[in-house]
């Protein structure tokens, strides 16, 4: 396929053999798995609205590694599709609350959240204009075959907004900043405290959720003590408390940074350790027959 194509119906109808290959419902439609001509598998969503060129561009200007990005549309009369990178490893959702797969561990968690940070700081600081998802929880964030998560359905607002007149809320309710739902301000503070939700699995908050039995202790405590307390503000109810995108970043950059050295430095500790057995091992184990040589000829000295 090339970097981003315009594609007929007739072949996306042939490439997820007639739409049968359901992998999930988003927000804007259905998504279809989709085997392509050129062997690459991509996730097809079908639009039950139609977005005008100026959204379609802005999203195909959208590009980060931690996006699902746009690589294709379908635009013919009566079907609008969208082409997206496609995940092999499925949702956050699945991961957390399905017995198929293994749990995931704290380490990767962070690492998660992380990725999740990342895609919605470039969303609010480094699109032009910035993009407000509205909707993060943990079935629109998406893993790759590396556990890198990335962020999808994201565009359902390009800007800060305030919309007295709608009559539907936009969002699900658990991850719905407060403030939105009063006075129906929707702002990157709003997407702060979805962020702040999702890291509370669910909108439970209680870091029980998180730190679930299948950890079994296997966590730093002060990281997690970290962790909960950048989630926590996330969530408060006065959106000016809550920390900025770039924020959250940085606080856990520098954790993750932390956990490398201390790693680093138990490994180092580990491997010093292991000289100085090999050195003591070598004097015990040393060869009688030259033991009696050194003897022999310190006498004929």
């Amino acid at each position: 396929m090339c970097s981003f194509c315009v594609l007929v119906a007739r072949d996306l109808q042939k490439a997820t053999r007639n739409f049968t290959t359901l992998i999930g419902q988003g927000a804007f439609g259905p998504v279809y798995r989709a085997q392509m001509s050129s062997g690459e598998t991509v996730a097809v969503k079908c639009l039950q609205l139609i977005l005008n060129k100026g959204r379609k561009s802005s999203r195909q200007r959208l590009h980060h590694r931690n996006l699902v990005n746009l690589v294709g549309y379908c635009a013919e009369k009566g079907q609008h599709m969208l082409l997206y990178v496609y995940m092999n490893k499925g949702s956050l959702a699945s991961h957390l609350y399905s017995e198929k797969h293994e749990a995931l561990n704290w380490d990767l968690r962070v690492h998660i959240s992380l990725d999740i940070a990342r895609g919605l700081e470039y969303l609010h600081d480094g699109a032009v204009p910035p993009v407000i998802h509205r909707d993060i929880k943990s079935s629109n964030i998406l893993l790759d075959q590396s556990m890198r998560a990335r962020v999808a359905d994201f565009g359902l607002s390009r800007e800060e907004m305030v919309d007295k007149h709608a009559v539907n809320i936009r969002g699900t309710f658990g991850y719905l900043d407060p403030e939105y739902i009063s006075t129906k301000a929707f702002t990157k503070k709003s997407d702060v405290y979805s962020f702040g939700a999702a890291m509370n699995i669910e909108g439970k908050v209680g870091w029980e959720e998180i730190v679930d039995s299948h950890l079994e202790g296997k966590f730093d405590v002060q990281e997690l003590n970290e962790v909960a307390t950048l989630a926590y503000k996330c969530i408060n109810r006065a959106p000016r408390k809550r920390p900025s995108m770039r924020d959250v970043v940085q606080v856990l950059s520098r954790i993750v940074k932390l956990r490398h050295n201390r790693k680093h430095h138990k490994n180092s500790l580990s491997a010093t350790a292991d000289e100085v057995s090999i050195d003591v091992d070598q004097l015990e184990t040393r060869s009688p027959i030259s033991e009696h040589r050194r003897e022999e000829s310190m006498d004929s000295a």
